[in-house]
């Protein structure tokens, strides 16, 4: 029971105790009249001095009241004690408080055990995350690209008939043998990224290959087609949906202040993909984060914090709750820091895979993902309060047109799910999906380079 709840329900009591007692009262006399000849009060006479019983041990407290207010007690706590002793009732109610809060802990412990465990089950047709040939900014040669690359890929599955890859837990790697025997192989194609990200260098896009009317009509309907993919687990309220506060939201940095502007960190820091090497990190989702971070730092000009910290190593259970205690410690060390990044890796249906042709590279695609703190059929999560729904959002709207005009293809469409994520540390904050345990190392590599140029221009206020 809310707060507010018991302040009307204490009113209503209170109210109700001064009528009935003035009735009685006014009962009282009147009895007392009737049988003050007969000399016998009767039952009603007795039910009557009972109650004026009731009052008086109610009420006549006064004089004990001033002295204790005088003792540091107060009026507050004196009508308290006295409706107490009218109606047990409300005592009990209010002495049980207690067991209220320990409920509502218990639901704050289930959301923020689910928060960790269901970020990559998806109560949605993962089809719908994608874009179709109503998309506005891909062509349909585009989309026949992506398709025969996802063709490739289950041919690929389909002849891997030797068992060398299985998956462990919530990553995806070696098997002890395979890692003995397929050494040397895994050495060439380090090897081969090593040449790749030195010599097939990356250019940015000086220009967006597709452009958005922004004079055009777009409604809450028109938005969410084009941008968005919303959970069964929740949904997206139209007082977000307005243009003007996602896409003018200014979300620029100040680059000259002293100090990291950008923390990246991975609540899921064990998460690995297609030909990661157990035990290796540089090949897994924190490898990743060192590359992203050493782009938008060398290329880009920010100031960078990598975070290591594992929070999923046993299971995913908690993974949000055990990091907040450390991020929201290293953001109050760093109070320059304005833009928190939590880059994650999506779980995909085994035969699909994430991958575009970028610049004759293979490329990972992404997916940006926001937190509604919101369950559809039972509206706010109170116990996973984010006051900054509305400039997260921004953020992923703004990182979202920039990749569908300079990258079209590269992003699918930003993903909204009903729990908070952690989202709520900052107002600039995002978590990532980077490509998914089907993709390779080299493929996520390579993506990194666009994923940075999308961030840049966003947090340098070009979109």
């Amino acid at each position: 029971m809310s707060e507010r709840s018991r302040k009307n329900i204490r009113i209503i009591i209170i109210t109700l105790v001064i009528f009935s007692c003035t009735c009685y009262i006014l009962s009282g006399l009147w009895k007392k009249a009737q049988t003050k000849d007969s000399g016998t009060n009767g039952l009603s006479g007795e039910l009557t001095a009972f109650l004026n019983s009731q009052m008086e041990d109610a009420f006549f407290l006064l004089p004990s009241f001033w002295q204790e207010e005088k003792e540091g007690d107060s009026l507050s706590a004196f009508l308290k004690h006295s409706v107490d002793n009218i109606l047990p009732v409300y005592a009990y109610m209010e002495n049980n408080r207690e067991e209220e809060i320990t409920e509502d802990e218990i639901m704050k412990e289930f959301f923020q055990q689910k928060e960790g465990s269901d970020e990559d089950d998806k109560n949605i047709d993962e089809e719908k995350l994608d874009y179709g040939e109503d998309a506005l900014h891909i062509e349909n040669s585009t989309l026949a690209e992506l398709e025969l690359e996802n063709g490739r890929y289950k041919e690929q599955i389909a002849g891997a008939s030797d068992g060398r890859w299985e998956a462990e837990g919530e990553s995806i790697g070696l098997t002890q043998e395979a890692e003995a025997e397929n050494k040397a192989e895994y050495e060439r194609r380090m090897q081969e990224l090593e040449a790749a990200l030195n010599i097939d260098k990356f250019s940015p896009a000086k220009y967006p290959s597709y452009a958005y009317d922004w004079e055009e009509q777009w409604g809450y309907e028109e938005l969410l087609s084009n941008f968005y993919a919303v959970d069964a687990s929740t949904s997206l309220k139209e007082e977000y949906m307005k243009l003007d506060k996602l896409l003018y939201e200014d979300l620029s940095v100040d680059k000259e202040q002293e100090g990291p502007q950008i923390l990246i960190y991975h609540t899921h820091s064990q998460e690995a993909f297609a030909d990661s090497v157990k035990g290796d990190e540089s090949t897994t989702i924190v490898g990743a984060g060192d590359r992203l971070a050493e782009i938008l730092t060398e290329e880009y000009g920010f100031r960078v914090l990598h975070h290591k910290g594992k929070y999923d190593v046993e299971n995913r259970d908690y993974a949000y709750s055990n990091s907040l205690p450390e991020i929201e410690a290293i953001l109050k060390e760093n109070p320059t820091i304005e833009v928190v990044i939590d880059l994650h890796r999506d779980e995909m249906q085994e035969g699909k895979k994430l991958v575009i042709d970028l610049q004759g590279r293979p490329t990972a695609r992404f997916m940006f993902f926001n937190g509604m703190s919101y369950i559809r059929d039972k509206g706010d999560i109170s116990y996973l309060e984010n006051p900054y729904i509305q400039e997260n959002l921004a953020f992923s709207f703004q990182a979202q047109v920039t990749a569908n005009q300079y990258y079209p293809g590269i992003a699918r469409k930003i993903y909204l799910k009903a729990y908070r994520y952690n989202l709520h540390l900052c107002p600039k904050s995002m978590l990532i999906e980077l490509g998914a345990q089907t993709n390779t190392v080299e493929e996520i590599m390579n993506a990194c380079d666009p994923l940075a140029h999308i961030i840049s221009i966003v947090l340098n206020g070009d979109v």
